[in-house]
C-alpha cells in the first residue's frame, strides 16, 4: 500500500523507496556520509593536536627515562661490568678495564665520549670532567705498548678511577632505561644502599612544587575575589554600557605579554611609580621603600593581573544567562539582599567559578615568563626551572620528568575537582 509519493510498504512491513531500494539501507548509507564528513572535517583540527600535543607529550615522557647513551658508548664494558659485585668493595677486574679502555678510544675518535660524560655528571659531580681528561689521555695511549695492567694504566691517567663509586656509577647507569631522572626531580638519589634523600642543600624540587601550589591556588583565589564583583557589574549592566567596558577587560590581550610584565616591573621596583607614590603621600619613608619586585609579592601581583580576564569571562558569560527575575522573587518572598543574592544567585554563578578557577589554576601553574622577569628567586615557579635545564644546563631528562611530574600532578588535580565538584557542573555560558 502506498505510504506516501517516495516510500513503498512492502507485505512484509519494510519500507521502500520509489525507485525499489530500501529505505533502511538508504538511511543507514546517508548517515555514514555525514559521519565520513564529519570525520574529514575534524580531520585537520586531530592531526594539529595529535603533532603539537600528544607527540610533545610522548616524547617528553620518553625523555624522562631514556638511558641509552651509556650502551650505546660502552657496548663492551657493561655486559662485563654487569657481571661485577658492586658492594665488594673491589674494583672490577682486568678485563673490565680492558674493555673500558678499548670502548673510551673508539668513543673518543667518534668525539662522543664527552656526551657520557655529560651524562654522568648529573648524577655525579666532577665525572664530566674526568671523562674529558680521560678522552684526551688515551689519545697517546697504545694498549699493545702497555708495560703494565690496564687497571694501573688508566689510574695512571686519572686516580678517580680507583674510586670505586665511578665504576657503581656506571654499572647503575648501563640499562637502556633509568629512574634517576624521576629521583633527582623528588630531591631523591640512588646510591650502593638504595634510595635516599639528597644533602639538604640540593633539596630544591619539592620545595619548588609546593610553592608552584601555593601561588597557584593563592593567585586562583585572588583572580575570583576581584573577578567576580566585576563581572557581576558587567553583567548587570545595559549591553551597550557593558560591551564599553568589557573592552577594557579585553584590553590586556591586544598588548604583548612581555609588554605588561615590564609594566609591572617600573611599577613595582623600589625606585618605581608605586613606591614613589606612598613616599610623597606619606605612607612611607624614603628608607622604608617596600621590596615589591624579584620576590613572591611580584609574581603574585603580576599573575593575578594578567590572568584576571581568564576568571572574569567565564563569570561573566554564566551571570549573563541568570535569569533577573530568580532574586526578585526571593526578595519579593522576605529575603534580604544578601540572603538573596547567598541563597539564589551566588549558587547559579560555582559553575563560573569552577570553569575560571580550572582554567586560571593550569596556566598560573605552567606560567614561567612572569615569574622569571618580576619572581626572583624566591618567587620562581617549577616551570622556571624546566625552561632553565632546556635551555640552559641542557638536562633534557630532568626537565622531561619534572614536566612529566607537573602534567600528573595537574591530572590528579582535575580528578580531585571532578569528584568534589563536578567537571558536569563547570560551564562556560
Amino acid at each position: 500500500m502506498s505510504q506516501s509519493s517516495s516510500t513503498l510498504k512492502t507485505a512484509d512491513g519494510s519500507l521502500q523507496m520509489a525507485d525499489g531500494s530500501s529505505l533502511k539501507a538508504n538511511l543507514e548509507r546517508s548517515l555514514r556520509r555525514r559521519k565520513r564528513n564529519a570525520l574529514l572535517l575534524v580531520a585537520p583540527l586531530f592531526l594539529f593536536i595529535l603533532i603539537t600535543f600528544l607527540v610533545p607529550i610522548f616524547d617528553m615522557l620518553i625523555r624522562s627515562v631514556d638511558n641509552k647513551i651509556t650502551a650505546e658508548i660502552l657496548p663492551t664494558t657493561i655486559p662485563l661490568l654487569a657481571n661485577w659485585d658492586a658492594k665488594s668493595g673491589k674494583l672490577p677486574d682486568e678485563s673490565v678495564f680492558k674493555a673500558f679502555i678499548n670502548d673510551a678510544q673508539i668513543a673518543n675518535k667518534a668525539k662522543i665520549i664527552n656526551r657520557l660524560g655529560k651524562r654522568l655528571n648529573y648524577e655525579k659531580s666532577g665525572t664530566s670532567s674526568l671523562f674529558r681528561k680521560t678522552g684526551r689521555k688515551l689519545k697517546k695511549l697504545d694498549p699493545e705498548k702497555l708495560t703494565s695492567t690496564y687497571k694501573d694504566a688508566l689510574i695512571k691517567i686519572d686516580k678517580k678511577w680507583a674510586n670505586i663509586a665511578i665504576w657503581q656509577l656506571i654499572q647503575r647507569e648501563s640499562g637502556r632505561y633509568t629512574n634517576s631522572h624521576f629521583l633527582s626531580a623528588v630531591d631523591t638519589e640512588n646510591s650502593p644502599d638504595g634510595i635516599k634523600w639528597k644533602d639538604e642543600d640540593s633539596q630544591i624540587y619539592l620545595n619548588l612544587f609546593k610553592r608552584t601550589l601555593w601561588l597557584s591556588f593563592l593567585i586562583t583565589f585572588l583572580t575570583v575575589l576581584l573577578g567576580y564583583p566585576i563581572a557581576y557589574l558587567l553583567a548587570s549592566l545595559k549591553t551597550k554600557t557593558s560591551n564599553l567596558l568589557m573592552i577594557l577587560v579585553l584590553l590586556p590581550f591586544w598588548t604583548s605579554l612581555l609588554v605588561r610584565t615590564s609594566a609591572w616591573i617600573a611599577l613595582l621596583q623600589k625606585e618605581g611609580v608605586i613606591n614613589d607614590v606612598l613616599v610623597t603621600i606619606g605612607l612611607i619613608s624614603e628608607d622604608g621603600r617596600l621590596a615589591m619586585i624579584h620576590n613572591q609579592t611580584g609574581t603574585i601581583i603580576a599573575m593575578t593581573h594578567i590572568l584576571l580576564p581568564f576568571m572574569i569571562l567565564p563569570l561573566f558569560s554564566v551571570m549573563k544567562t541568570i535569569n533577573p527575575s530568580y532574586v526578585r522573587a526571593a526578595r519579593s518572598m522576605g529575603a534580604t539582599s544578601f540572603t538573596a543574592f547567598r541563597r539564589v544567585y551566588f549558587p547559579n554563578t560555582v559553575a563560573g567559578i569552577g570553569a575560571g578557577g580550572i582554567l586560571v589554576f593550569i596556566l598560573s601553574i605552567g606560567y614561567y615568563i612572569t615569574p622569571a622577569l618580576v619572581g626572583g628567586t624566591q618567587g620562581t615557579l617549577i616551570s622556571n626551572f624546566i625552561a632553565y635545564h632546556i635551555s640552559e644546563s641542557l638536562n633534557w631528562g630532568l626537565a622531561a620528568a619534572l614536566g612529566t611530574l607537573l602534567l600528573l600532578l595537574v591530572l590528579a588535580l582535575y580528578i580531585l575537582y571532578d569528584k568534589v565538584v563536578g567537571i558536569d557542573n563547570m560551564k562556560l555560558g
